[in-house]
């Protein structure tokens, strides 16, 4: 069976055989929930998706947000499409039942909401932007703020953005400059200017709320001197009905490379006319507020990563299983038909690599989910503990793995595809031009990797590094005492373990002796490492639930064999590359520290 964008049965098979998501349904928080109801939900997503989001992927790329008369005007599909994500309540999808949500577990949610990223990522970004904020204030916000804010927010009458990056400081926020002036009642009037603010202007919506960063007059300089500000772009009353306008302009609008259907603007608060934001929490604790989103918006880029990597992938494997052309290697015969470049196997090579890219970033991803699952509604307290440093640890890696990795696999995408690969008449090449963009978003793939090394891997005396290795130490054990197939897999994870501790006991004695940039000069290394041996983890855990649905006969047996081939592949040819990445950094090797600007 072909299938699109995803496939039902890897996403069955690792929500329930691998997340065990089925007994999330005997915590109190989702009683009454169960397999059916989670079934329901992800069918749901993916009809919508392929009916609403999919079939305007392309003309949102190419019809791109333009300004006419001062106002933003987008493709009339995009409007529609997020009305019926909205109406089916996929904005409020993990939220309280008593405030409109479905109180759906995480990583339901995130098989669901994956669809609609696979299917249109740019689309799909407003109403994700606005969950992220509405998560935020829900978490942080006032009654009054929540009241006034949030029903509208799940409902998709107001959609939300955050505002933290201004022309002159990017991804370095200690420079917001801002500013915020108290008039009483926990209100400011704002002035300043940001960039690159995604979803920060259209018609799609009532209303638009801006998550904004700024420093209230006498703060500290630095980040502690930031606090964070709900600015809708029309004012708001305490019963959520809109007023007038708020002070919030557009600058312009900026066309990047991919992602063109969303609307990246520069934004303008109180310039001509008083802008009015509401103080969330208190002041000068805004960065630590708004990381909550970051977090979020870290992994959900993550999630959009693997989710185009997987419709690319599997695009390429059904023009691979179509397109004829050649003849195999020692058919001698011009006369014999071409056979389908499937059966060429380097073609196989790409396909493969292609599966255990994605399929293994969507473990990642659903990880982490179900982390966060465990973190608010595991029964005891030390598993929720755990599963909050370990969520820590994997934020970075959920964020730039997936990015980087997925993008070599959208080119194998093109690569498979040929001169069709880059041709615009084919979606691989929007995929790639989308995706490249992840590397960037929510903090570079350079600061994930100096916020793994420098912070996650040391947080608490260690201790979120010893919780995720432990966790690997005994999916390694779980593997060897299986035997069969999985047991070499299950030694080779052991081993490449000991070589990311070492790697780590290394770099942190190297830290208390040396200086900190010296220190942190090859965390990319560090995270690239860390990754692959993570994501070989979760290709053990898959492949111990292949072999033991194998053994009972149950299940799509040429499903779970190619996830046993794909955990094989993924062992044997990704995660060897530490081997070179621990030596290198076990030597500690300053070659890109101690290169001066002079000699480039």
């Amino acid at each position: 069976m072909r299938h699109t964008h995803l496939d039902p049965r890897d996403l069955d098979f690792l929500l329930y055989e691998v997340m065990e998501a089925e007994s999330l349904a005997e915590r109190a928080r989702f009683a009454g929930l169960g397999r059916e109801t989670f079934d329901a939900i992800v069918v749901t997503a993916r009809r919508i998706a392929l009916d609403h989001f999919a079939t305007h992927h392309r003309a949102s790329d190419v019809h791109e947000p333009r300004l006419e008369n001062g106002r933003v005007v987008i493709i009339p599909e995009v409007k529609a499409a997020l009305r019926a994500m909205s109406e089916a309540g996929f904005l409020a999808a993990t939220h309280d039942a008593a405030i409109g949500g479905m109180q759906l577990p995480h990583v339901v949610a995130t098989a669901a909401i994956a669809w609609f990223e696979s299917a249109n990522v740019a689309t799909a970004s407003y109403a994700l932007l606005t969950t992220g904020a509405a998560n935020l204030i829900a978490k942080f916000g006032s009654p009054e703020q929540k009241a006034a804010f949030l029903p509208s927010m799940f409902e998709g009458r107001f959609f939300g953005t955050m505002a933290l990056t201004e022309p002159d400081a990017g991804s370095s926020l200690a420079d917001v400059r801002t500013a915020a002036e108290p008039i009483g009642d926990g209100r400011h009037h704002l002035t300043g200017t940001k960039i690159w603010i995604s979803a920060g202007e259209h018609e799609l919506s009532k209303n638009i709320v801006h998550l904004v960063l700024a420093r209230v007059r006498g703060a500290p300089e630095g980040v502690r001197g930031i606090s964070l500000f709900i600015v809708p772009r029309y004012h708001v009353g305490a019963d959520g009905m809109i007023g007038a306008p708020n002070g919030v302009t557009l600058g312009g609008l900026i066309h990047k490379m991919g992602w063109r259907g969303t609307t990246s603007t520069i934004l303008n608060f109180g310039e001509g006319e008083r802008c009015v934001g509401w103080m969330v929490g208190e002041a000068n604790r805004g960065l630590g507020y708004m990381f909550h989103m970051m977090n979020e918006a870290r992994i959900a880029v993550g999630r959009a990563a693997t989710a185009m990597g997987y419709a690319a992938y599997l695009y390429s494997l059904d023009y691979a299983r179509t397109r004829r052309q050649g003849r195999l290697p020692g058919e001698k015969d011009p006369a014999r038909p071409p056979v389908a470049i499937i059966e060429h196997p380097d073609v196989r090579r790409m396909l493969l690599s292609q599966k255990a890219t994605v399929e293994g970033a969507m473990a990642l991803i659903l990880q982490c989910a179900r982390l966060v699952d465990d973190a608010e509604t595991a029964p005891d307290e030390s598993e929720r503990r755990e599963a909050a440093l370990l969520l820590e640890v994997l934020t970075p890696i959920a964020k730039a793995w997936p990015s980087e990795a997925c993008q070599e696999s959208i080119s194998l995408a093109v690569q498979v595809l040929g001169g069709y690969g880059y041709a615009r008449e084919y979606p691989v090449e929007q995929y790639y031009r989308d995706n490249r963009l992840n590397q960037i978003h929510e903090g570079t793939n350079g600061i994930q990797a100096l916020d793994l090394l420098g912070r996650k891997v040391r947080q608490e005396g260690g201790a979120a590094f010893v919780a995720l290795a432990r966790r690997i130490a005994a999916t390694a054990e779980e593997g060897r005492a299986a035997g069969g197939d999985v047991a070499p897999l299950a030694e080779s994870l052991g081993a490449g373990l000991a070589r990311l501790v070492a790697a780590t006991e290394a770099l942190a004695a190297a830290a208390e002796r040396t200086e900190p940039a010296r220190a942190l000069a090859n965390a990319s290394v560090y995270l690239d490492m860390a990754s692959r041996t993570v994501v070989a983890w979760l290709w053990v855990r898959q492949a111990i639930a292949a072999a033991r649905l194998l053994a009972s006969g149950t299940g799509d047996q040429r499903f779970l064999r190619g996830k046993l081939q794909a955990a094989r592949f993924y062992v044997r040819w990704e995660l060897p590359k530490t081997v070179a990445q621990g030596d290198l950094l076990r030597q500690l090797d300053a070659t890109p520290y101690e290169m001066e600007d002079g000699w480039f």
